[in-house]
């Protein structure tokens, strides 16, 4: 009986190379360096925003002409505060901001839930309303708005600042919040429903207990657009001690000479309270958190 014998020769060192080796290292090589023009690109992009922040950072620690301290000081700060109302500029801006917030997200959430939900011709109308009263830019309507707060006396007042603000966000935080209801099942609620809930007590307790990214998201565009605004805030504050922080920081600019390190202390005040809340809040931004609710369903 003859046995036959299978071998496999491996081989030969510096022989040929595989077919295919060659065009697959290629397009390698090719994804390497597109991967590094990426990071390239990125790491420019990045450098572009962080370099006026760190300038900014840096002359708010460095010592003006006339100080005879040495190094980086808190000499700009101490002034700041102690010289001017940066204070009360700080107060009335958080106390705007905040009021802004508030407001806003609490109408601007059911409003959210019926465009969301409701489908009838009223509802399509009012949504429409809110796109053309977004498209149109707030300088149209400073100038009217004024002459109606001078009759009203709430020119030089943080209440007036406070009703343009929310009236600015009303219409953005209104599609933002519906935007976010609408990746909510419904089946959810209708199960709230089964259950004997009401239909206030479905969005209290299901729609909005599963929306926290979403108002997070609206109160930080409210948030934002409050702490940063200065058009608004020139028009309507006339008096040092109902500025706010962005016409506080344009009241140390003068005709002849400019008081830089003052200028670059508060505008670091000013970016603190973002810096703040960004960091404080991220962790309760998720996605795909409500996938998990129909299990099993």
């Amino acid at each position: 009986m003859s046995t036959v014998v299978h071998t496999h020769t491996a081989p030969a060192v510096g022989g040929p190379a595989v077919p295919g080796s060659r065009e697959r290292r290629t397009v390698s090589e090719a994804g390497m360096r597109g991967r590094w023009w990426r990071f390239v690109v990125i790491l420019l992009i990045t450098a572009a925003v962080l370099v006026p922040i760190v300038v900014v950072a840096v002359l708010a620690f460095t010592p003006g002409t006339t100080s005879t301290a040495t190094g980086l000081t808190f000499e700009n700060f101490t002034n700041v505060f102690d010289q001017t109302l940066a204070s009360t500029w700080l107060g009335n801006s958080l106390v705007v901001t905040l009021a802004t917030v508030v407001v806003s997200v609490s109408v601007a959430a059911p409003a959210g839930y019926v465009l969301s939900r409701g489908r009838s011709r009223a509802v399509s109308s009012y949504s429409l309303l809110l796109f053309v009263m977004q498209s149109l830019p707030i300088i149209t309507s400073v100038v009217p708005l004024f002459i109606l707060f001078a009759n009203l006396g709430l020119v030089d007042n943080l209440l007036g600042v406070t009703i343009v603000y929310v009236a600015s966000t009303m219409a953005v935080a209104t599609w933002m919040m519906a935007a976010y209801f609408d990746s909510i099942p419904i089946s959810l609620e209708e199960a709230a429903w089964i259950d004997g809930c009401s239909v206030l007590g479905s969005f209290t307790k299901v729609v909005l207990r599963n929306s926290l990214p979403g108002v997070l998201s609206t109160a930080i565009f409210a948030f934002l657009l409050a702490w940063n605004d200065y058009l608004v805030a020139i028009v309507f504050l006339r008096s040092d001690q109902t500025f706010t922080l962005p016409v506080g920081v344009q009241s140390f600019f003068q005709q002849n000479a400019t008081d830089w390190g003052s200028v670059m202390a508060l505008a670091v005040v000013m970016m603190l309270p973002p810096v703040i809340v960004f960091a404080a809040l991220n962790k309760y931004f998720s996605v795909g958190g409500i996938g998990g609710s129909l299990a099993g369903r």
